[in-house]
């Protein structure tokens, strides 16, 4: 019988993510992942802080962050694109594997986790799920956009504000 705690967590939530769905709707699941999400952002972000001893993350240390992160779950994300304006990485593994298949509002981790690190470290993230596993993509792409006059005006970008001032020298 093939179960571990690791597969019995990700089909856990692969339920409750389905339930959510299915009782409140897409848009509704998605936004509760998302404060679990961004929980979890702010969490990850202290932790890389406190570990790299620095009070906030450059644009080039964030980028190494976002990767590092999603890899120790065993997601494998790379950096497609690194510019003054925008983050795009791709993603060929998804960290929820085959349990993330049709059951899209899990991707708002992602989103959160990632527009609140960069949000609190540069001041601004608006992240674009461009492709997506989980919508059936064979990777993902997505685009975290550093400034807010550049961000699409057309597409799926949800945006992230820093929520504290910081030292951020």
């Amino acid at each position: 019988m093939p179960l571990n705690l690791d597969g019995f967590l990700r089909s856990l939530i692969r339920e409750l993510v389905g339930t959510l769905e299915e009782v409140v709707g897409l848009e509704q699941a998605s936004g509760f992942v998302s404060v679990v999400g961004q929980t979890m952002g702010e969490r990850l972000d202290k932790e890389y802080r406190t570990a790299l001893g620095v009070s906030s993350l450059t644009r080039e240390q964030l980028t190494h962050v976002l990767i590092d992160l999603k890899r120790r779950i065993q997601g494998d994300f790379y950096l497609v694109e690194l510019s003054d304006d925008k983050i795009v990485l791709g993603n060929r593994a998804c960290p929820f594997a085959k349990m993330v298949a049709d059951r899209k509002s899990m991707c708002m981790m992602t989103s959160n986790i990632f527009g609140s690190i960069t949000a609190e470290n540069l001041g601004y993230a608006g992240v674009e799920l461009q492709k997506t596993i989980a919508a059936g993509d064979p990777e993902c792409r997505v685009v975290v956009h550093l400034k807010e006059d550049v961000v699409p005006q057309v597409g799926e970008a949800r945006e992230y504000f820093r929520s504290q001032p910081h030292d951020t020298g």
